[in-house]
């Protein structure tokens, strides 16, 4: 009996609960409007730039090398800004690329350690780098403390063990590291690697160019990021695996390739896009059969046993086999 009247206790406190979960349902919050967002990002970004100095460390060939913290100007203090770095010319310097997404445009600040001396990536390539992250935070006002900008740590990677597909991260790293170049490096008897002469620098995302309203795990969502970072080694990709290397398929040689399909990203798609040769709306990056003549590109730069000939090795209309030009050209008719 007495076990009759337990369970039907608990059946009557969940019956209870469910009914009150169903009259007090979430408020979701509706998806800011992105221009307005940039704007509140924006000043949170001008505001740490300057508000905060910086100092770096000069370790050639060592972990450390080219570290960088950055520290709150104190009351009355003297330290240069990094805002005081816009637009220099020697390293280090501060400046900005705009960024066309969501319908509006970006401006999106990164400060130059050092260029590196090897070759860029373009935003679709793979790029092996250490890196830290913070979020930037407005904390308003209370009746005993005055508004302030937090800054919090919420992830650090000081030895990478793999390669980041700039094609799958937020918006704000492919748009970044193709303007540094990745360094050299030698490996040591004791298994590890030393690098040197590595792009080195610090990237300020409003949180258009990150994860927005998604927020991702610590991060809240609305959240500008600043990440600090060293570019070592870059890995060129295919990303419609047609033989030809992704990077390859940047015609204009910009460093960037874009796929205006997406709508909410590219709300207006652009009348023209210079890396999409045969005009149907997919990149060549993405397009197995770029030169739209019915024939994929993997099955065109074949010999006649079927076996891949490399990319480099096939002449143009003129008989040069650089890679400045397209393998279409190889095929097209009007060069026999």
């Amino acid at each position: 009996m007495n076990k009759f009247k337990y369970y039907f206790i608990v059946l009557v406190t969940t019956l209870s609960l469910f009914s009150c979960s169903k009259n007090n349902t979430a408020t979701v919050e509706p998806l800011r409007d992105f221009s307005v967002q940039y704007t509140a990002d924006n000043s949170m970004i001008e505001e740490y730039l300057k508000t905060y100095y910086f100092t770096v460390t000069n370790h050639p060939g060592f972990s450390d090398d080219q570290d960088i913290v950055f520290t709150p100007i104190p009351s009355g203090g003297t330290q240069a800004s990094v805002w005081s770095y816009l637009n220099r010319s020697s390293f280090p310097k501060l400046l900005s690329r705009d960024v066309n997404l969501h319908g509006i445009t970006y401006k999106m600040y990164y400060l130059v350690l050092r260029e590196g001396t090897g070759e860029k990536p373009t935003n679709v390539d793979g790029v092996l780098a250490s890196y830290r992250g913070d979020y930037l935070t407005e904390v308003a006002a209370t009746t005993t403390a005055a508004a302030y900008l937090a800054v919090t740590k919420f992830e650090e990677s000081k030895y990478p063990q793999s390669f980041f597909n700039l094609n799958s991260t937020i918006v704000g790293w492919s748009e970044i590291f193709p303007q540094f170049r990745k360094g050299t490096y030698t490996g040591n008897a004791d298994g590890t690697v030393s690098y040197s002469d590595f792009g080195a620098g610090v990237m300020f995302i409003p949180s258009g160019l990150a994860y927005y309203a998604s927020g991702s795990a610590s991060i809240p969502a609305y959240s500008p990021l600043v990440f600090s970072f060293k570019l070592y080694e870059i890995q060129r990709l295919d990303h419609d695996a047609d033989g030809i290397p992704s990077y390859l398929e940047d015609i204009n040689r910009d460093g960037y390739v874009y796929d205006f399909r997406n709508t909410t990203s590219y709300p207006v798609t652009p009348t023209t896009n210079a890396d999409d040769t045969d005009a149907d709306g997919i990149p060549d990056y993405l397009d197995v059969d770029d030169d739209g003549d019915n024939y994929t590109t993997k099955l065109e730069i074949k010999d006649a046993n079927g076996v891949m000939i490399p990319f480099a090795t096939i002449p143009d209309c003129s008989g040069n086999t650089t890679n400045t030009t397209r393998v279409k050209k190889y095929l097209d008719k009007n060069c026999h």
